[in-house]
């Protein structure tokens, strides 16, 4: 199941917040996608875990995502482990994408931050031939590594290393949002108006949302885009491919 874009996220709505217009804008370009999720978002105030993983499949459809995965690594209290460390690089030797992109470094969330570096050392090891991992049906994976990964930005406004046009996919990113019914505003999921109020369940956080993008898309004069963190310097073949 190659793709060649991997999208993680330590819970399982953080791709569709944060870089699901990306996402979406390759897709149309040809490109494939998995996404994978580290953990159920079991410690969410709203919903469970079960409810958030039918979200979650719901989302991962609407994308166009060639397979959505969940570790199940403990919502909350996950450790920088070795464990946690090979259940991620048995699924980059699986999947074997060419680029990653992961949670903040740094973030509100301490979930958020853990998970980022727990992926960034996953993908190092994930190319080291004297780690041995095996497959689902015991095979012996090869070692890979990606030729890119990079953090998208998640509720701390961090200063974006490049941004990306996601104009025309604005709205659609959206609605992949509201997929997950539970956890965001959604005015045809009556069922959960019980559900206690968030500071991301409201109808202002949508709207924050869609204005957090016009911020990022202004230097590039884009009405909308995400921005992203590199994890080592990027090149470009001519000064012409900047915006």
């Amino acid at each position: 199941m190659q793709v060649d874009i991997l999208a993680i996220g330590v819970h399982p709505d953080d791709v569709e917040l944060c870089c699901s217009g990306t996402l979406l804008k390759h897709i149309a370009m040809g490109h494939t996608v998995g996404l994978l999720d580290l953990t159920r978002g079991e410690l969410g105030s709203r919903g469970t875990a079960e409810i958030r993983a039918r979200e979650a499949a719901r989302a991962a459809e609407l994308l166009g995502a060639r397979f959505r995965k969940n570790l199940g690594m403990p919502d909350g209290f996950f450790q920088y482990a070795p464990e946690y460390i090979r259940a991620i690089v048995r699924v980059l030797r699986w999947c074997r994408p060419r680029i990653v992109l992961m949670n903040a470094p740094s973030d509100r969330h301490p979930d958020h931050g853990r998970a980022a570096r727990l992926c960034a050392d996953a993908l190092f090891y994930s190319g080291l031939v004297k780690i041995e991992t095996r497959d689902e049906e015991g095979r012996v994976q090869q070692p890979h590594r990606p030729e890119a990964a990079y953090h998208y930005i998640q509720d701390v406004h961090l200063e974006a290393d490049f941004v990306v046009d996601i104009t025309p996919w604005m709205d659609r990113k959206l609605e992949l949002i509201q997929a997950f019914e539970s956890q965001f505003h959604n005015p045809n999921a009556g069922r959960y108006a019980d559900q206690p109020q968030t500071p991301i369940s409201g109808k202002d956080f949508l709207e924050y949302l869609r204005a957090r993008a016009r911020v990022y898309g202004r230097p590039i004069g884009a009405e909308y885009a995400e921005g992203f963190i590199c994890l080592r310097t990027p090149g470009v073949d001519s000064l012409f491919d900047l915006k």
